[in-house]
């Protein structure tokens, strides 16, 4: 299996657990489907040499986890610069700065108390990872970005837009 179809594949079964992250209300249970699927997306854009990226993702996945013990503004601005050294280090074009506003969006996402102001976050950062991912050519994470959007869209609908019936 070639390495390009082999990250196509974890893209793919990081999209179940980007689909269920947002059809649970506790942060807890969001940021832990989020951990798994950064863990899959990290090794995705290894096979496809995207090394920003692959070193956001992987940090992204320490940055959730650690969400769920704190939501200190210090420990936040800590990711924040270890997102933005990555970017500068690893920087090869534009698509790197591309994938560094994803990131940071999600970092403030992640340190969010309300889980309803980390879906509005994860909605703009999304944005920021669906263009990376079409300029990097991986049509599975396009197709994982969309899947992630809607179905943060749909959650926000069932626990914030949607009409409260009485009971």
């Amino acid at each position: 299996m070639s390495a390009f179809a082999l990250s196509q594949l974890l893209i793919m079964v990081a999209i179940g657990f980007d689909l269920a992250s947002f059809q649970f209300k506790g942060k807890a249970k969001i940021i832990g489907a989020l951990c798994i699927s950064g863990v899959l997306i990290t090794l995705h854009f290894m096979l496809l040499h995207q090394h920003t990226a692959a070193a956001l993702m992987a940090l992204a996945s320490v940055r959730f986890f650690s969400s769920l013990f704190t939501d200190a503004r210090l420990i936040m601005l800590v990711f924040i610069a270890l997102s933005v050294l990555i970017t500068a280090v690893t920087y090869v074009d534009a698509v790197s700065l591309i994938s560094c506003c994803g990131s940071l969006l999600h970092t403030f996402a992640a340190f969010c108390k309300s889980d309803q102001r980390l879906r509005q976050l994860m909605l703009l950062g999304s944005i920021f990872w669906l263009l990376h991912n079409y300029t990097v050519g991986s049509p599975a994470a396009v197709l994982m970005e969309i899947l992630f959007l809607a179905s943060n869209l749909v959650g926000y609908y069932r626990y914030y837009l949607q009409p409260q019936t009485l009971k």
